[in-house]
């Protein structure tokens, strides 16, 4: 697989399918490792780096599972490739920040991705579509038994997994959700809801993660401790805390429709309207009307749209993915017009 190859393809979680896929995108588990056989990545040297980058890329190679799996040597790509990735969710912007002695290996799916020397060895990831916590920690938890088959991990019995940053220590798991809760927002019950999560010691982020803020209505939602809780109790403690969360935009969005339909259906229509006739866009406006269509589809004001290709745009929308298909850098005016050149085709023929 080819870097390029990833322009027109949807990754497995934006499919729009799923559990509860009108209000979970996607569910993630991340887990954290690393190697024995050098330091950590804050005190490896550039020789350190390179060797694990050798080892990682033989170890992907003698795994079935991962037989499809491409590895990319972040210093080989460019600014624009490496925001590409980012912008696909396969990677962090502080992996993409520093090329040098990095990697990246990405399935064909683009389910999984492991992140190579970011702030630990390896970084695993896999990601589906829908509210599939359970079966997304099946899927991981089999690539890193046959992954800790061939890379010696830093383990110890009292402690677990060793990781550079202590509240990953334990089980190193990360289980995430990503929702869309433009309810919440609209009828000023969000923050009451996240500051809730906070005293649960669960974390909420942006679209794209740690050090993100949330646009477009989205709020990733992940657990903040491992050690002393296993792989399951994270799982069920996240899943009963979503449930909550989607329970509250089920009550919201039927409080709009019931009580204030027409102000909800004139947003929508002017969301729509826009998108489908603007000539100059600019990402953080796409992403919040976006937010407004797919609410429409999903509470049925808007018709004969498929939610996948809502979800694509919100992706081929981005800084990186534009320059991609037009191969060639563009200004910040030139993306924003090809932004709403793109909308216009993707949606053209569709009807409120």
């Amino acid at each position: 697989m080819e870097l390029n190859d990833l322009i027109h393809h949807t990754g497995e979680w934006l499919r729009g399918t799923g559990p509860q896929a009108n209000i979970i995108l996607s569910s993630r588990i991340r887990l954290a490792r690393n190697l024995t056989v050098a330091p950590f990545t804050s005190r490896a040297s550039k020789k350190d780096l390179d060797a694990i980058l050798a080892v990682v890329d033989s170890a992907i190679k003698d795994i079935p599972l991962l037989k499809d799996a491409t590895f990319f040597r972040l210093n080989e790509l460019d600014n624009i490739d490496r925001q590409f990735l980012v912008e696909r969710h396969l990677m962090s912007h502080d992996h993409a920040s520093n090329p040098q002695g990095k990697g990246l290996v990405v399935s064909q799916e683009e389910a999984l991705s492991i992140m190579v020397n970011e702030e630990d060895h390896l970084r695993l990831q896999v990601m589906q579509s829908g509210f599939n916590l359970a079966e997304t920690w099946n899927a991981m938890n089999t690539i890193d038994n046959a992954l800790s088959e061939k890379l010696p991990y830093a383990f110890l019995p009292e402690y677990g997994f060793l990781t550079a940053c202590p509240t990953n220590v334990g089980t190193a798991m990360r289980g995430s959700v990503m929702l869309h809760l433009p309810a919440l927002v609209m009828t000023r019950q969000i923050n009451k809801v996240l500051m809730a999560i906070s005293k649960l010691s669960f974390a909420s982020r942006g679209f794209y993660g740690e050090g993100t803020q949330a646009i477009g209505n989205f709020y990733q939602i992940s657990n903040q401790v491992s050690l002393g809780h296993s792989e399951l109790d994270i799982i069920q403690n996240i899943n009963g805390l979503i449930r909550q969360i989607i329970e509250q935009e089920e009550q919201a969005r039927q409080a709009l429709l019931v009580q204030n339909k027409p102000m909800l259906e004139d947003k929508i229509c002017r969301a729509w309207g826009i998108l489908k006739n603007a000539r100059i866009i600019s990402s953080q406006e796409t992403i919040e009307l976006l937010s407004m269509v797919r609410l429409g589809v999903d509470v049925g004001l808007v018709t004969d749209l498929d939610p996948k290709a809502l979800n694509e745009l919100f992706i081929m929308i981005q800084p990186a993915h534009l320059q991609k298909i037009e191969v060639k850098k563009l200004s910040t005016f030139e993306r924003d017009t090809k932004r709403a050149q793109v909308i216009r085709e993707k949606l053209n023929g569709r009807a409120v």
